[in-house]
């Protein structure tokens, strides 16, 4: 993990108001619940008492109520209420605090802070997701390897011919010219392929290779966005559930038609056909050793892997930072 960063881990519409639910994240389990009043808590899943799961609980005057013996905590982590020893109960319960993380929402998406120090401003996101001129859809699907190697699967260029030779890598475009790669800010990076059909042509070097229309970026730690055209938006984050599992959240953004209910039913259409393509990732990255990403772990690399050397290299320098 990278510390001290802004995590997209939930969709919104999987916490309703008044509940509680469980989730495994960062390879910790966790609840995140949503108080009547619609603040967010996301905490440490076993109570502090006896160690029982509040993800087996309920919302009560706003606080979280394990449902062992009634403790009840708010959305920081601090033990309000102990039944057994009453309302009127004096006693100091600092020792039952639980370890929180402070949350925001944002688009229908649920960020973690994830780190030892105090959050550092907003999740920095792409503006699509607060843009309401688009109609989107939502899929979601668990992978069997780390979150950093679906990351880096769609910072690849060079297996569309391969893995989607009948999606969208048709055309037997092998050649990989570059591919180029900026640096937008600090923690956002950006890509396109460049591939093409083999007639025996040396590839362009990533300097001479070009940014299209059509783009990959990726905003540290964990969100990437596919620009097909302005009317047509792919979006991804990747949620770390442990050193082994992880889940890709797809949207699928347009605003063909400017008609709500229409555009809406195109991107339903266009989830279906987004999840065939993840679905051929997946068969073939859940077989890569090691399970999770890093700088050296006796890959050779080629030039076409240049947006997953940035990749490493830069999550190299911020775990390094964030320690």
């Amino acid at each position: 993990m990278i510390n001290n960063q802004w995590y997209a881990i939930l969709s919104s519409h999987k916490l309703k108001r008044g509940k509680v639910v469980g989730v495994r994240r960062f390879g910790e389990n966790l609840v995140i619940f949503r108080t009547d009043n619609g603040q967010i808590g996301c905490v440490n899943s076993l109570c502090a008492h006896r160690k029982a799961s509040l993800a087996k609980g309920c919302i009560q005057d706003d606080h979280v109520k394990c449902p062992f013996h009634g403790i009840e905590y708010d959305v920081s982590g601090k033990c309000v209420y102990v039944p057994s020893e009453g309302r009127a109960s004096t006693q100091d319960y600092t020792r039952f605090r639980m370890k929180n993380y402070p949350t925001k929402e944002i688009g229908g998406i649920i960020f973690v802070w994830y780190g030892d120090k105090e959050p550092e401003g907003e999740p920095d996101v792409f503006d699509v997701i607060t843009d309401s001129s688009y109609a989107y859809d939502h899929i979601e699907d668990t992978w069997n390897v780390d979150y950093s190697r679906v990351i880096e699967n769609q910072l690849d260029v060079s297996h569309l011919a391969f893995v989607h030779h009948n999606t969208i890598g048709r055309g037997n475009k092998k050649v990989c010219n570059g591919p180029k790669v900026v640096w937008l800010d600090d923690n956002t990076m950006q890509t396109s392929a460049n591939n093409e059909i083999d007639k025996g042509q040396t590839p362009k070097s990533s300097e001479a290779a070009e940014i299209k229309s059509t783009n990959l970026t990726f905003k540290f730690p964990n969100m990437w966005l596919n620009h097909v055209t302005d009317k047509l938006l792919i979006f991804a984050y990747f949620v770390p559930v442990d050193d082994e599992h992880a889940i890709i959240a797809l949207r699928f953004y347009n605003k063909f038609t400017g008609i709500k209910f229409i555009d809406k039913a195109i991107s339903w259409l266009g989830s279906r056909a987004n999840k065939i393509v993840e679905r051929q990732d997946k068969r073939i990255v859940e077989t890569q050793i090691p399970k999770k990403t890093a700088i050296a772990i006796g890959e050779c690399l080629v030039a076409a892997d240049l947006p997953i050397m940035e990749y490493r290299g830069k999550r190299d320098r911020l775990q390094k930072s964030g320690k």
